[in-house]
């Protein structure tokens, strides 16, 4: 395990007891070189690049949520969803959102835009971080590359004031959870 570590002037969190607010999932399509980006059009990050996804509804899996939100947001279906990480953010007004993170080989139709997203095919190698939520930078190259991760992040509004990210080589075992239900 590789761990990348900046401090910042972020509030001490205690990750071990940590328990998030939310739950949400993000799965990005990536084939031929290039990854499925949208932007976003309402809600958590309105206006920023992102991948599709969204919160959890109870009784359902993290990969039926990527599956769901995939289709709602881009009107398409993505093949095969693999747990590649999860992103644990803490924002200094108290909310705290848990993220697992998923990447498909491949999607079932054409991405169509919709009242929530605008689809963006993007090269792999031209990805507009600047355009991003701050702590993408830190853990998306790294899933493009086929590695797993988890990544903890504080965020003060859109600032990101720290984050740790662990690099695993090999899945975790715990991440068979992307069954379990919330």
């Amino acid at each position: 395990m590789e761990t990348d570590r900046v401090p910042g002037d972020a509030p001490a969190v205690d990750w071990e007891n940590w328990t998030p607010t939310e739950r949400a999932t993000l799965c990005f399509v990536v084939r031929d070189g290039r990854i499925l980006l949208i932007r976003k059009k309402r809600g958590l990050g309105a206006g920023k690049v992102n991948g599709p996804g969204g919160r959890i509804e109870p009784g359902e899996s993290a990969r039926d949520c990527a599956i769901r939100e995939t289709r709602e947001e881009l009107c398409i279906e993505v093949v095969k969803p693999e747990l590649r990480g999860e992103l644990h953010f803490q924002f200094v007004d108290g909310y705290a959102l848990h993220c697992a993170v998923f990447v498909s080989p491949d999607c079932l139709g054409e991405p169509t835009e919709t009242d929530e997203a605008v689809p963006l095919w993007t090269d792999i190698h031209a990805i507009p971080f600047d355009e991003m939520w701050a702590d993408d930078i830190h853990w998306l190259p790294g899933i493009l590359e086929g590695r797993n991760f988890q990544g903890y992040f504080v965020f003060d509004g859109e600032r990101m004031l720290s984050h740790h990210v662990e690099w695993h080589d090999s899945p975790l075992d715990e991440w068979n959870r992307s069954d379990v239900t919330c």
